[in-house]
């Protein structure tokens, strides 16, 4: 998704909006756009716009209800007056609640997978440097990567000795050891062919990646583990909290604006009471 610039945002603007009589001028909307991603300008442009109108409701009700805006603190980021009377106004009227043992239990026991350490690998290879652009040098080096291979294949207690003489990679010195790696660590080329390996097992083919060409083999595998509950309690009640929070804060909005007079752009409201 792709950033729309101003220029493109401003061309041919949407009628004016308003909110219960006040009126959010294009050029805000315009500079409101930098902050949006969109498919096209009028994406972007309705991003910015439904932004403002919520900052216009909340910041009216917030008036509406005499609430103070919290003095600026001496330090973090700086916040205008009506960031503050939005976030007083929100803290105020919003109440959600804490994540008890109960609910962190059910979702550690219904969400297994985000609670396990990851797989470690730990892969042994020799690299023959060439750019994938230069055909010459990528075949020289998958010559000698083949030649390695059909080498380690009768005699696999030399790759490391084949790695600390042959490999252009830094881990030469360590026999082409790589230390432990997780998915998502090495290329995409690289992992496919790792995960495809036994403990113990040299990788039929020479690899290619955008570093030249590997000789691989899987020395082993660390299989990941549950994560004790204990451990990711505290996670999982800030992740709930936050989640609570932000369907609250969803919910007061669209109540705001089922009960306000917007003109010009189209904000679903709700017409019912939160309900948490």
């Amino acid at each position: 998704m792709r950033r729309v610039t101003l220029r493109e945002a401003a061309a041919a603007p949407p009628p004016a909006v308003a909110v219960n009589g006040h009126v959010i001028a294009h050029a805000a909307i315009a500079q409101e756009v930098q902050h949006h991603a969109g498919e096209s300008a009028r994406q972007a442009w309705d991003a910015a716009t439904r932004a403002l109108v919520v900052r216009a409701l909340l910041a009216q009700r917030a008036r509406a209800l005499g609430v103070v805006a919290a003095p600026q603190p001496g330090e973090g980021p700086r916040e205008t007056e009506e960031e503050r009377l939005i976030q007083a106004l929100l803290q105020a009227e919003i109440r959600t609640p804490q994540a008890d043992e109960a609910a962190c239990r059910r979702y550690y026991q219904a969400n297994p997978a985000r609670f396990r350490a990851p797989d470690l690998f730990e892969p042994v290879h020799i690299l023959f440097k060439a750019a994938r652009g230069d055909a010459a040098a990528h075949a020289v080096a998958e010559a000698r990567a083949r030649a390695v291979l059909a080498e380690v294949a009768g005699h696999p207690e030399r790759f490391e000795a084949l790695a600390r003489a042959l490999s252009d990679c830094p881990s030469a010195a360590e026999g082409g050891r790589l230390g432990q790696v997780a998915r998502g660590e090495t290329t995409p080329e690289f992992e496919a062919a790792l995960l495809a390996l036994r403990p113990g097992e040299t990788c039929a083919a020479p690899v290619c990646t955008r570093y030249g060409v590997h000789v691989l083999r899987l020395e082993r595998k660390v299989e990941g583990q549950a994560l004790p509950f204990a451990q990711v309690r505290a996670t999982i009640a800030r992740y709930l909290e936050e989640h609570s929070w932000r369907r609250a804060v969803a919910q007061y909005v669209a109540l705001l604006a089922g009960q306000a007079r917007i003109e010009g752009f189209d904000m679903p409201g709700a017409a019912t009471p939160l309900v948490q």
